[in-house]
């Protein structure tokens, strides 16, 4: 009969000796660990100065925001939403913060500090909404791969800072020039997962309105959202708005990275948009524009509301930049539908809050439906439309509430 305290002895030296034979080899394994215990104290830690957000997973972060926080124009910092793909997200000093400007397209590579960055181009400030591509994902039935988003992987900021052209204009652009890639600061756990490396088409990277931001709602990006800066690509969704910006390179030739080649991708033909044919195959697309869509904020699915008095169903409207021309609301299951009333316009690139009065009159459940038409005609489908990632759920929104 084996003696218990002797063998728990002997498990114990057994685990000691393996843990130190592991580290006298360097194992990349036991250096991982550590780094994701700390990592996972970090995330912990930061994300606490975050509002209640919800959870879709832990590491890599994402967390929604609540759809409360959408009635207003623009979207409180401390409940934007989080999407990251990788797990090592190192929190950066301004002051040690550099972004190197190079690649085998520029004449003069370089490279900027934050100041250097603030100081010597010019500051501009664009109204825009970050979407990740996946949002609403959730919704999909059959449910696809990927994280469950609801309705909040989305926000919308007035983002400040400096045209991407004219920091590419200082590295002189040869003429080869193709396409733009962008790393930030994060990375996997593991060496072998692909670091999270997206790129542009020239002509997007050169619009006015693509920025190197430091600032979102008059305040210093947080670091969740990309701190010290990040991309912003007004109109495209946000897989393209790289966050903890460390490297900008031209390229003349197609980037083949996994994140470009193999990831975020719709199939050919199945949605509007395009732009980047550099990038393009029979199959399949980059997925690139925003398409027109809708959320009603003021209302949650069953909510129960008196009879015989004035109801405000409010909500968002927007799409990839051409400006949100109506929004039109259905109390009777699309049976008939009327104009809702815009509010403000902060740019086309903003989303466009929306407003219409109803008054239930009998004691029954009432569907209610948003679509909302964009100036260059696109209007929301009934039906969401499949694709393998489940992208673009732009499908009509639908609510039940109760007259009682």
């Amino acid at each position: 009969m084996v003696n218990r305290r002797h063998f728990i002895k002997k498990a114990a030296g057994g685990l000691a000796a393996l843990g130190s034979a592991l580290l006298s080899k360097g194992s990349a394994l036991a250096a991982d660990l550590v780094a994701a215990e700390t990592e996972t104290t970090s995330i912990m830690d930061i994300l606490s100065r975050k509002k209640a957000l919800i959870k879709k997973s832990f590491r890599p972060p994402n967390y929604e925001t609540p759809a409360g926080y959408f009635d207003a124009p623009f979207t409180p910092i401390n409940a934007f939403f989080v999407r990251y793909h990788l797990s090592v997200i190192p929190e950066v000093k301004a002051e040690d913060w550099r972004l190197h400007i190079g690649g085998d397209a520029v004449r003069t590579p370089f490279t900027l500090t934050l100041e250097q960055l603030r100081r010597d181009f010019k500051s501009v400030e664009i109204a825009a909404l970050c979407l990740c591509s996946g949002n609403r994902r959730g919704l999909f039935q059959p449910q696809v791969p990927g994280v469950q988003w609801g309705s909040g992987a989305m926000g919308n900021a007035r983002w400040r800072g400096v045209r991407l052209k004219d920091v590419l204009a200082e590295a002189g652009i040869e003429k080869s020039a193709l396409e733009v890639s962008l790393n930030g600061a994060d990375s996997g756990v593991l060496e072998i997962t692909p670091d999270f490396i997206k790129s542009l088409p020239l002509a997007k990277a050169l619009d006015e309105n693509t920025l190197i931001a430091f600032e979102m709602n008059g305040e210093p990006l947080p670091h969740w959202n990309g701190f010290p800066a990040r991309l912003i690509l007004p109109g495209w969704t946000a897989t393209y708005w790289m966050k903890h910006l460390t490297d900008i390179n031209v390229m003349a030739k197609p980037f083949d990275g996994y994140w470009m080649k193999t990831a975020y991708r719709i199939p050919s033909g199945r949605f509007p948009g395009g732009g980047f044919s550099s990038q393009e195959t029979p199959a399949t697309v980059p997925i690139t524009e925003i398409v027109v869509n809708s959320l009603i904020t003021s209302l949650i699915d069953g909510q129960a509301v008196p009879v015989f008095k004035p109801l405000e169903i409010s909500g968002v409207a927007w799409d990839g930049g051409n400006g949100i021309a109506q929004v039109e609301i259905s109390t009777d299951d699309g049976v008939s539908w009327h104009p809702a009333m815009l509010k403000q316009d902060y740019g086309r690139f903003s989303w466009r809050q929306w407003r219409y009065d109803f008054e239930p009159k009998r004691t029954k459940e009432y569907r209610i439906m948003a679509r909302a038409i964009s100036c260059s005609g696109a209007c929301q489908p009934l039906e969401p439309i499949p694709n393998p990632s489940g992208y673009h759920h732009n499908a009509v929104q639908k609510i039940t509430i109760r007259g009682v």
